[in-house]
């Protein structure tokens, strides 16, 4: 019987035709560093609904899902009219819109704390904007992130978030605390460290969950140190915002962040992202008719592609959408029934593991399991770790991509309101057949 390997090679074979010419192309053969995979990525020529459909022709059930971006499925109708409606209208027009106007109502209606809006292009950016915020309002420079935790790429965010350093100067590394992920610990550090400006946290933990929070106990406890030690809080939104519940995290759980960083769901699967929060915050990168404020103290930001117009159009369609509530109960209840489905496959197949998640966001850890309520896994890190190490990973997604699914990572599934009972039951038969597969490989 041929291999997972083989399938893999035959099944996609058209797609390592396309990988050879994008080598000679891009830095790594890959534009975004998850898209590395092995033995190659699959190349993908169009979406619809839950499903995309790759150079070869095969159709896949799809839970990357734009990298989280697509809550609503691929080319939802409100948003594809709103887009084409908007191109022919202008895709930029050099100025102030008021289609910025209704961007910025939307979603402050779904999070009604935040009192001003800057939008952005990524969430990279994002962070990077409101780490600056919040040095600039409190006059201090070092930022706490927890370990593990993902807010992108830039400098001062990459220490111990699963990426390399290289090309990150030693003086911004020195800015940066890691913390533990533990409340105390978070205390000692603001206590011992007085010129800590802001503590950002992965609202569902690191990497949209893989290592879960116990929240909103956790959440709660770092607001409240955080006040106690006069720092800055974000809640870095850009994977649970309008997905965890249509107002994120913080409408979840009843939270109050100082600033708050938005990306994916809030463009509709356009290029887009946001920051948020308190006024007198977000008031510093205002002009103030001052020659020395203006240029000399105000924080900058510039942005090509802030709110442009196409954006904005899917922006609005979907937030108007998700606020209904119908799309996240929808998306919930389908993760809900995957959840379900995949931890029956692990008993019905004798193989040690389990799924767990919350909302629409369900994570599977292999070779272990714990006594967690299947919603927030109560493993340890260095459990989750040696449970979902990379090269399982991807020998998991390349079986799954083989039985007609693409999962996120190979260690997680986001749903869509567009997936159905009858996709997540083939999903399931999926998951299922890949786990014996891997065993006979004695890959589990």
């Amino acid at each position: 019987m041929a291999t997972i390997e083989e399938r893999f090679r035959e099944k996609f074979a058209v797609s390592e035709d396309w990988h050879r010419r994008g080598r000679e192309l891009f830095a790594g053969g890959i534009t975004h560093q998850t898209r590395f995979t092995s033995p190659f990525a699959v190349y993908i020529e169009h979406g619809d609904g839950p499903f995309k459909f790759d150079v070869d022709g095969n159709e896949l059930i799809d839970y990357v899902m734009g990298n989280g971006s697509l809550l609503m499925g691929h080319n939802p109708t409100a948003v594809t009219d709103a887009v084409a409606a908007q191109a022919v209208r202008g895709t930029h027009l050099g100025g102030a819109t008021t289609h910025e106007i209704r961007y910025a109502e939307a979603v402050k209606h779904l999070m009604p704390n935040i009192e001003r809006v800057r939008f952005t292009a990524s969430g990279t950016e994002s962070t990077y904007l409101a780490l600056r915020l919040a040095r600039a309002y409190t006059g201090k420079t070092k930022i706490v992130k927890f370990h593990e935790h993902f807010h992108g790429w830039h400098d001062y965010v990459t220490p111990e978030s699963g990426q390399s350093l290289g090309g990150v100067p030693r003086e911004i590394i020195d800015t940066v605390i890691v913390a533990p992920v533990d409340v105390a610990a978070l205390d000692r550090i603001l206590t011992e460290n007085n010129d800590v400006a802001a503590v950002i946290v992965e609202c569902n933990g690191a990497h949209y969950g893989t290592f879960p929070l116990m929240n909103p106990d956790f959440l709660q406890d770092v607001r409240d140190v955080t006040a106690k030690h006069n720092v800055i809080f974000i809640m870095d939104e850009v994977i649970t915002g309008f997905r965890l519940s249509p107002g994120g995290a913080q409408a979840r759980w009843d939270l109050e962040p100082d600033l708050t960083t938005m990306a994916k769901i809030v463009a509709g699967g356009q290029p887009g992202a946001a920051v948020g929060g308190r006024e007198d915050i977000m008031e510093l990168m205002a002009f103030r008719d001052d020659p020395e404020w203006d240029s000399v103290l105000r924080v900058p930001q510039g942005g090509t592609y802030n709110a442009q117009p196409v954006t904005v159009a899917a922006g609005v369609a979907t937030l108007e959408a998700i606020a209904t509530g119908e799309v996240n109960a929808r998306a919930d209840a389908m993760a809900l029934r995957l959840r379900d489905g995949l931890n029956e496959a692990f008993i019905q197949n004798e193989v040690t593991g389990h799924a767990h998640g919350i909302a629409s966001i369900i994570h599977v850890n292999l070779g272990a399991d714990c006594n967690c309520d299947r919603g927030l896994c109560n493993m340890s890190y260095d459990d989750i770790y040696s449970t979902m190490p990379t090269e399982k990973c991807r020998a998991i997604r390349r079986a799954m991509l083989v039985n007609g699914v693409d999962m996120m990572g190979g260690r997680a599934f986001l749903v869509s309101s567009s997936h159905d009972e009858d996709v997540i039951d083939r999903t399931i038969g999926a998951f299922s057949q890949s786990l014996k597969d891997l065993r006979a490989e004695s890959a589990l």
